[in-house]
């Protein structure tokens, strides 16, 4: 069951591949984030997966300006959920970086928020599980909002901040172009209430 775990990060590399560039807005080349926290083990999976459609109006990482290549909300089976940025980053195909947090909470029919504790930050230089490589971990202290109805796979947008224990700040600001979200059922787990899907 170990081919479940890297799947986000080749899902985001695949997608981004296929997705319509941004038109090209780089800052300075990319370089490893240090983090000090020990990785945590890893024994969830990803259970969902929705892919959406839009751009990247803002994407700041660790101070960094860049462009995006596409933006995904994954669900774990533990509860667990990342709001996943594929970095559009010409120095690095595997520069992925996710927002993460647990008990997220659909305020309305059209709003979701997430509490963000940790940020996963993934690079090219990041050691491999089974060919891909794995996300750094770095404690963190933030917020996810999704406006939109994700049940009827429509998102308008989502914002998120985040201050990691270094002083690092993270941010993003997705806005949709519309099209409809396009979710993947991996595998089949308990319904969960942060699930916004269900």
């Amino acid at each position: 069951m170990r081919l479940f775990r890297p799947l986000l990060p080749a899902t985001l590399v695949a997608a981004a591949t296929l997705a319509a560039l941004l038109s090209p807005c780089f800052a300075e080349a990319s370089r490893p984030i240090p983090v000090n926290n020990p990785p945590a083990p890893q024994n969830a999976y990803i259970d969902l997966l929705a892919l959406m459609s839009g751009h990247c109006k803002t994407l700041k990482v660790a101070g960094r300006t860049f462009a995006c290549k596409t933006v995904a909300y994954a669900h774990g089976d533990k509860g667990r959920v990342n709001f996943s940025v594929a970095v559009d980053d010409p120095s690095d195909a595997n520069h992925v970086v996710s927002f993460s947090g647990e008990n997220g909470k659909r305020a309305d029919d059209n709003s979701y928020e997430l509490p963000i504790d940790r940020m996963l930050l993934n690079s090219k230089d990041r050691p491999k599980v089974d060919g891909l490589p794995v996300p750094a971990e770095q404690t963190s202290t933030g917020l996810c909002r999704q406006t939109g109805n994700f049940a009827a796979k429509k998102v308008n947008d989502v914002t998120c901040s985040a201050t990691d224990n270094e002083g690092r700040r993270y941010e993003l600001l997705f806005v949709s172009d519309g099209k409809p979200v396009s979710v993947r059922r991996i595998r089949q787990s308990a319904p969960s209430i942060q699930d916004p899907f269900k």
